[in-house]
């Protein structure tokens, strides 16, 4: 899992990004497409055509980082196409790795009532 501090900021480039791309390529993408600065610390997530390949880029103040995860079976998901991005939460990035729903993930369990 990727190492994220509290208070870093999630974004998902939404559409699907050619995943030839390294990490410059997906840091000038972040530049030009997404309008953002993508050495201020926040995480930017980029998924592939087939929906199964996502790459997470990110400058920790010490370097950028390439993060790719690739699910066996299914797809991530992900936000419907249209130009820019979508914050999400560390928690719900978390989710999305494992390849959870993570627009409404659920619980397995409920609560005993008392009575």
């Amino acid at each position: 899992m990727i190492p994220v501090p509290t208070g870093v900021r999630v974004w998902l480039a939404v559409g699907h990004t050619d995943m030839r791309r390294g990490m410059n390529g997906l840091a000038l993408q972040v530049q030009q497409a997404l309008g953002r600065d993508p050495y201020a610390g926040d995480l930017y997530v980029f998924r592939g055509r087939r929906g199964d390949l996502v790459k997470i880029v990110w400058h920790d103040g010490l370097g950028m980082s390439l993060y790719a995860k690739k699910l066996e079976r299914g797809r991530f998901i992900w936000p419907s196409p249209a130009d820019g991005s979508v914050a999400i939460s560390g928690a719900q990035l978390a989710y999305m790795l494992d390849g959870i729903d993570w627009r409404n993930p659920q619980r397995t369990w409920r609560p005993e009532v008392a009575g």
